[in-house]
This record gives C-alpha cells, structure tokens and sequence, in this order.
C-alpha cells in the first residue's frame, strides 16, 4: 500500500497524482475501505502541495523535520532523571526548540535557492 502511495505523492504533477489515486483507490478500498475514504475526502488538501515547484515539494510534504525535533525534546530530559516541576519540563522543550532554531536560522534547503522567484511570485499574488 505504501508503495501505490509513494506514486501519488511523487508524480510530477497533480494530473498525475490525481490519476495514481485513481488506481489507488480502485485497488485498496476493498480491503481498506475506510483508510482510502479518508485520503478520498481530503485529497484537495492532501495534494497541496502540488502547486509548489518540484524543487521543494519533497521538503514541503515529509515530516522530517518535526520527526527530529520531538526525538531531540523526549532524548533531553533523560540524564536529568526527574524533573523538578512542570516549568522545568517547559524550559527543556523551549531550550532545544530555541537550540533548533538557531541551527537552521542560517541553513539552506535543497531546492528552495532555485524556487526563490516562483515563491515570492506565488506569495504576492497571495497576500498583496
């Protein structure tokens, strides 16, 4: 199943992506009726993130990012044993989050150089 899904989300286009739903549909929601419904229902919102250039799609859709942040913040408290309050536990979550945010302040992502202009293009139709 998760291979059909990795066709849907790494089609070139959303034409494409719509068309492996298809396919996807028809093959898994006899034995999945539910889970292919859900997809089925929020595939407009699912697929947003066709309408960014190919460049950045693979960073806008995987999880990554937050994935390692919560594995930073549950590895954080370990040594300590114990905490001493809930304020204590806030502080080592704010901490790592601020430590995360300083690293990547000055990181570039892979593609986004490149999507720069179609980005500020896309934002200001958006917002001005």
């Amino acid at each position: 199943m998760a291979e059909d899904l990795k066709l849907i989300y790494r089609a070139p286009n959303k034409e494409l992506a719509l068309q492996m739903f298809q396919q996807f549909e028809s093959k898994w929601s006899s034995k999945y009726p539910r889970e292919v419904q859900s997809w089925a229902n929020e595939l407009d919102v699912l697929l947003t993130f066709m309408d960014y250039l190919s460049s950045i799609r693979s960073v806008i859709y995987t999880t990554n990012a937050i994935e390692r942040t919560i594995k930073e913040i549950r590895k954080r408290p370990k040594p300590m044993n114990s905490l001493s309050s809930l304020e204590a536990a806030e502080k080592i979550v704010y901490l790592t989050i601020q430590d995360f945010n300083e690293k990547w302040a000055g990181r570039k992502l892979r593609g986004f150089a490149e999507a720069h202009e179609a980005l500020q293009r896309m934002f200001e139709e958006r917002y001005c």
